[in-house]
């Protein structure tokens, strides 16, 4: 079964809007696991502007799920990790001032980098993902440097899937199959939504792992959390149609 981890930076920014602690992160990702998420990521930026270093360093012996710690790995952003030990480590290429995370990795290009930090995580014990696009060759790359999974960018996805879905979904589907062969692990993120996951979990039954935060937290405030925990469960466990 997939497992839905929910991303609470959107409660973050929202807390950090006014100051103070409401709403409390902490709070939130333990709500989020006693409703069902069977895991909690924060993906911490350089300014800080939603989740902070310290609120990650609270949120962890908290967890009782798995942790899944993501963003650029910069030198701030490694140390948290190696000290942290979460149970999973995504890395994803963005700049300092993106808005939010818009693409993967040039696997080859950076592959001397990733391989040595893949190296240095799993000696922690940390699983790895390599956040990528569906580019094949970017795949194989990616299998090379020893991670245990890659995470599928799902913006495009999420993008087209209104104008003809099984188009927006075929792409996916090669890319997801291209990294079982490899013996990858595959996870999926970004605009992922109740509009749209039922589809995508139905066409790639095997994913270990869907991240999701902004469409989530979006829906909680019409659903409530439970309620949209567990609609989104639903979605990931409907059948391969």
């Amino acid at each position: 079964m997939t497992k839905l981890s929910v991303n609470i930076n959107k409660v973050a920014t929202i807390r950090n809007s006014r100051g103070g602690n409401i709403p409390d992160v902490k709070k939130v990702a333990l709500d989020c696991e006693s409703f069902g998420a069977q895991g909690i990521t924060v993906h911490p930026r350089p300014d800080e502007r939603h989740i902070r270093y310290s609120d990650v360093y609270e949120i962890k012996p908290l967890i009782k799920t798995e942790l899944n710690i993501e963003g650029y790995p910069d030198q701030k952003f490694i140390d948290l990790v190696t000290k942290i030990k979460p149970t999973q480590v995504t890395l994803v290429p963005d700049a300092p001032d993106t808005l939010t995370s818009n693409q993967g990795w040039d696997v080859e290009t950076n592959f001397d980098k990733l391989t040595e930090l893949v190296e240095l995580f799993t000696s922690k014990g940390i699983r790895t993902s390599i956040f990528v696009e569906t580019d094949l060759k970017n795949i194989v790359f990616a299998a090379k440097t020893g991670t245990d999974r890659i995470e599928l960018y799902t913006g495009p996805y999420a993008e087209h899937y209104t104008k003809n879905r099984e188009e927006a979904i075929a792409p996916f589907i090669e890319a997801a199959y291209k990294a079982k062969e490899l013996g990858l692990g595959v996870n999926a993120g970004h605009d992922l939504s109740l509009a749209n996951l039922d589809y995508f979990a139905a066409r790639i039954p095997f994913t270990d792992e869907v991240s999701i935060g902004h469409a989530l937290i979006s829906d909680a405030l019409y659903y409530g959390l439970e309620k949209t925990i567990s609609l989104y469960k639903d979605c990931l466990n409907q059948k391969q149609e």
